[in-house]
């Protein structure tokens, strides 16, 4: 591949734009910048492809969805005359399966990419820059005017007592594991520990998650209390408002020494997984030595233009410590490039971003929390709506959840809009819309949804701000 690339061409180590890191952020900040008639040099560090394809979104959705089939199956029996088995007969095959679609979807949407642009040279080493902002990448000088770090972020290892002692898991080699441990305890409720742990806990494996403050802290109360008892009905502990004292290795597993309300507690599992957050990967760039600045996380500073406090050195994605979404880190590597080389002054807007938790049920936001948008000043409004009023859930005898939508009281425009439901995530681009558009609840109330969707409960939850929901008809109003 890198003769393919021409990397022996004439001055090849001098170009406009040079992007560090090869995931979908640097992808796209090359592309971005080679369509517009840039020479670019493209530097991967690891696994081409970066974290969503490798070990991130794509091998975590596609075991969820495996496992979605044996939790079908084990509660098939809601309808009257259903019965349905299904387990796992094959796990390391499974993985197996999971890894070919990896490898796949890596050659094609991105090493196969590559050679499609003549103005993108791509090399493999460990960047760092010097205090002439030109980069060191082996024995190679790079020198560019214009540089984008899309770094990405990595696994974050907290520190806590006897952790050194005991073996453990992160995301990606929990999903890389051949054999299914007897129980499994998982540290953290965010939205990669709750996926995960959902896995295995409908693979047949006991999973306990601990964590300091509850399943998805950051949603809505309503929410993450509607997963919690979701996943207790599924057999899935979760111990809360734990305080961590410290780690020992007890047998074959590995035992947490705790306090919860002061009282000393023990969680004993055959395996552990960290879950505890992600950490932007700058340590080896020297930034320092080229004065660019980080915050107290590592992540690089930047403007809502993408630019960093070095002149011409710009940043996307995970590096930066916010958004940890692919398609965030995407979005604002085409804004960084654009910038960067044509001279344009767009801003990255985050005020309408959509997110997905891929756990069952799902759950996915958009806009503001009802906190957030009190301490924004406004007067606020909403409206909550559990699925036993959506005839969708009715008729999937699957009423776990609960649709939030937040307005300004006196203009009724929609800020935010909060779903967890068991296909909640094909909605909230509808929220989305609304939100874009500054649609109030009457005009979303008042629109023209399909009858028996999940999405209709928009509909429904933008009714009720003003209506009782139990005086509605099934497509009246």
């Amino acid at each position: 591949m890198l003769d393919l690339l021409n990397l022996n061409a004439v001055d090849a180590y001098t170009y406009d734009l040079a992007v560090i890191g090869a995931g979908s952020a640097g992808f796209s900040a090359a592309i971005t910048a080679a369509e517009d008639g840039a020479r670019v040099v493209l530097i991967g560090y690891g696994t081409i492809g970066g974290t969503c394809v490798n070990v991130g979104c794509v091998p975590s959705k596609a075991m969820i969805r495996a496992v979605e089939a044996l939790h079908a199956a084990k509660g098939a029996d809601r309808f009257d005359g259903v019965e349905a088995t299904a387990k796992v007969t094959d796990w390391a095959a499974l993985v197996a399966q999971k890894q070919a679609l990896v490898d796949d979807l890596r050659a094609a949407k991105y090493v196969d990419v590559l050679p499609n642009y003549e103005g993108v040279t791509y090399i493999e080493g460990q960047a760092s820059f010097a205090n002439d902002g030109s980069l060191k990448v082996g024995d190679r000088i790079i020198r560019a005017p214009k540089v984008i770090i899309a770094t990405g972020s990595a696994p974050h290892i907290p520190d806590i007592p006897g952790l050194d002692g005991v073996d453990w898991l992160d995301s990606t080699s929990a999903l890389e594991q051949m054999h299914l441990p007897k129980s499994l305890m998982v540290m953290g409720g965010g939205y990669i520990g709750v996926e995960i742990a959902q896995i295995f806990a409908r693979a047949g494996v006991e999973v306990t998650i601990v964590t300091r403050g509850g399943l998805l802290p950051e949603a809505e109360p309503e929410v993450s209390e509607a997963l919690a008892k979701a996943f207790s009905e599924e057999g899935i502990k979760v111990l809360d408002g734990l305080s961590y004292d410290r780690f020992e290795k007890s047998g074959d597993g590995v035992t947490l020494h705790a306090t919860h309300n002061g009282v000393a507690v023990r969680i004993e599992a055959e395996k552990l997984m960290l879950a505890t957050g992600r950490v932007p990967n700058t340590s080896s760039l020297a930034l320092d030595v080229a004065g660019i600045d980080t915050n107290a996380r590592g992540g690089i500073v930047i403007d809502p233009e993408m630019r960093s406090t070095r002149d011409g050195v710009y940043a996307t994605g995970d590096v930066t410590g916010t958004d940890q979404f692919v398609y965030m880190a995407a979005y604002g590597a085409r804004l960084a490039a654009k910038n960067a080389m044509n001279g344009n002054t767009l801003s990255y807007d985050n005020s309408i971003m959509p997110a997905v938790v891929f756990s069952d049920p799902q759950v996915a936001s958009v806009g503001l929390t009802e906190a957030q948008a009190q301490s924004a000043g406004y007067e606020v409004v909403t409206s909550v709506l559990g699925l036993e009023h959506v005839p969708r859930a009715l008729a999937a005898r699957d009423t776990r959840g609960l649709i939030k939508l937040v307005a300004d009281k006196d203009s009724k425009k929609l800020l935010g809009a909060h779903i967890i439901a068991p296909e909640g995530a094909d909605s909230i681009q509808t929220a989305a819309m609304a939100l874009k558009m500054g649609m109030t609840y009457d005009d979303l109330g008042a629109m023209i949804f399909p009858y028996l969707t999940t999405v209709e409960g928009l509909k429904l939850a933008a009714q009720t701000f003003e209506k009782d929901v139990a005086k509605l008809s099934c497509c009246a109003g």
